[in-house]
C-alpha cells in the first residue's frame, strides 16, 4: 500500500503543483529533481519509491521544486544538460543547449573537418561535441563573455578535449587568427522587441547576450557573413543555427557575401534550423 509520505506520493504531489502552474514536462522534471536529491539514477529511484523521505531529503526536494515553479529550467537547477549524448555543465551565464541544435551537429558531421571555429561558444555544446566526435581535430572557441568562455573550457575538460581547444575572448572574428575548414555558430537571433514575450524559462534564465539578435534578429548573421570569408579555407563550410522562418533572410545575407547555399536541416518541429554555406574554392 502506498504510504502518505512515500517518495511516490511526494513525486505525484510535486507533479500536480507543476501541472497547475502550466510547467511543461512536469513528470520528467520531478523525477530528475528527486534523483538529484537521492543521488541515484532512474532505476535506483524506482527501487526505493515506496520509502519515506527523510526530513532533510524532503526539504531539499521541496526547495528544488520551488525553483522549477519559478520557471527555472531543470538543467539550470541541476547545473547539467545532456546534448548529443554527453553531459554538459550549464550555468546562468550560458544558453541552455536545446535538442534542436543537434541538427547543426548532424549536418557538420557529414564532412570531417581538421580545424573548427565556434563563434559564441557559450556552454561549448557545439565545439566540444565536434572535437569529441573528431579525435584528430582542433578548435577555437570564441565568446564575448568571459564567464561563458569559462564554461566552455570546463566542459572541454570534462569531456577530454581541452588539449585541442583554444579559447578566444572577444566579438566574432576579432580575437581569431588563421583559417578553418569549418565555422559553426548558434548566434543570438531573437528580435529585440520579442524578448519580453519569451517563455519565462528562457527570458529569465538565459543570458540576454545569447538571445538578442538586434532589431530584426539578423544582426549577428550580417557580422558573421561579413567576416567569415577571410577565416575560411577555400571550399570551407560555415553552418549556422537560425530561428523559425529566418531561412530566406539568412540565406540572402550569406549569398550577398559570396557564399553558396549548400544544405539545410529541419528540427523535430519541422522548422529549418541549420543552414550550411560554402566558400567557393
Amino acid at each position: 500500500m502506498q504510504g502518505a509520505d512515500s517518495i511516490r506520493t511526494r513525486l505525484a504531489a510535486a507533479r500536480a503543483q507543476l501541472v497547475a502552474a502550466d510547467i511543461i514536462d512536469s513528470a520528467q522534471a520531478v523525477r530528475l529533481l528527486m534523483q538529484h536529491v537521492l543521488n541515484c539514477d532512474r532505476a535506483g529511484l524506482i527501487l526505493q519509491e515506496e520509502r519515506a523521505l527523510s526530513p532533510d531529503e524532503l526539504a531539499a526536494f521541496e526547495r528544488l521544486v520551488a525553483r522549477r515553479l519559478a520557471h527555472e529550467p531543470v538543467s539550470k537547477i541541476l547545473g547539467e544538460r545532456e546534448f548529443y549524448g554527453r553531459a554538459f555543465r550549464v550555468t546562468a551565464d550560458v544558453l541552455d543547449p536545446r535538442a534542436d541544435t543537434e541538427t547543426l551537429i548532424d549536418l557538420a558531421l557529414e564532412t570531417p573537418a581538421r580545424r573548427v571555429l565556434d563563434l559564441g561558444s557559450g556552454s561549448g555544446a557545439l565545439i566540444v561535441t565536434l572535437l569529441a566526435e573528431w579525435p584528430e581535430a582542433t578548435g577555437v572557441a570564441v565568446d564575448l563573455s568571459p564567464a561563458a568562455l569559462a564554461v566552455t573550457l570546463e566542459n572541454a575538460g570534462r569531456l577530454g578535449v581541452a588539449s585541442r581547444l583554444t579559447p578566444a575572448e572577444g566579438a566574432w572574428f576579432a580575437p581569431v587568427a588563421g583559417r578553418f575548414d569549418l565555422i559553426v555558430s548558434n548566434p543570438p537571433y531573437i528580435p529585440s522587441a520579442d524578448l519580453a514575450g519569451l517563455e519565462p524559462d528562457v527570458r529569465e534564465h538565459d543570458p540576454v547576450l545569447a538571445l538578442d539578435g538586434g532589431a530584426d534578429g539578423l544582426s549577428c548573421y550580417r557580422a558573421i557573413a561579413a567576416g567569415a570569408a577571410s577565416q575560411l579555407e577555400p571550399g570551407g563550410r560555415i553552418i549556422v543555427e537560425i530561428g523559425a522562418g529566418q531561412g530566406p533572410d539568412v540565406t540572402g545575407i550569406f549569398l550577398s557575401e559570396g557564399f553558396r547555399h549548400g544544405a539545410e536541416r529541419r528540427d523535430l518541429g519541422g522548422h529549418v534550423r541549420a543552414l550550411l554555406f560554402t566558400l567557393p574554392g
